[in-house]
């Protein structure tokens, strides 16, 4: 049986140290997006800095991915960019899932972590009238 999510969420990005993390989930989104800054590749590593200062969450690490890729993903305007694309795995209720995130600067958006329709589809259904179904489902646990 599928489980429910609602339009947001708080999710942990354990190979990236991230607990707790908001996130949209945006079924007109087809792949996930991680909001970072400082993004640049040093002899064939890509490197940059998840969130940013002003975000509550920021520590300022410094993060390297040997394996990366380069695609064309286009915004919400639909306007194309070039973005990096990384894989790494994302915790949302107790399933570990290996998604693919492009990396962008959403730092004039309300979320850090955008959640598309290829990690949704077959795993959850969405139910816009609900929020942080998985968060609440794991800090009741830690009190039972």
């Amino acid at each position: 049986m599928m489980k429910i999510l609602g339009r947001s969420d708080r999710v942990d990005l354990p190979g990236l140290g991230l607990e707790n993390i908001h996130a949209k989930i945006d079924t007109g989104a087809y792949t996930c997006s991680l909001h970072c800054s400082g993004t640049q590749v040093i002899d064939g590593v890509l490197q940059f800095v998840l969130l940013d200062e002003e975000h509550p969450e920021f520590t300022g690490r410094t993060f390297s991915f040997k394996k990366f890729k380069q695609r064309e993903i286009k915004n919400s305007f639909g306007e194309a960019e070039l973005r990096y694309v990384i894989k790494t795995k994302i915790k949302i209720f107790d399933e570990i899932i290996l998604a693919e995130f492009s990396l962008s600067n959403r730092g004039n958006l309300k979320f850090p972590v955008l959640l598309g329709r290829k990690i949704l589809r077959g795993r959850f259904l969405i139910d816009v009238t609900k929020k942080d179904l998985s968060f609440l489902e794991k800090t009741t646990a830690n009190f039972s």
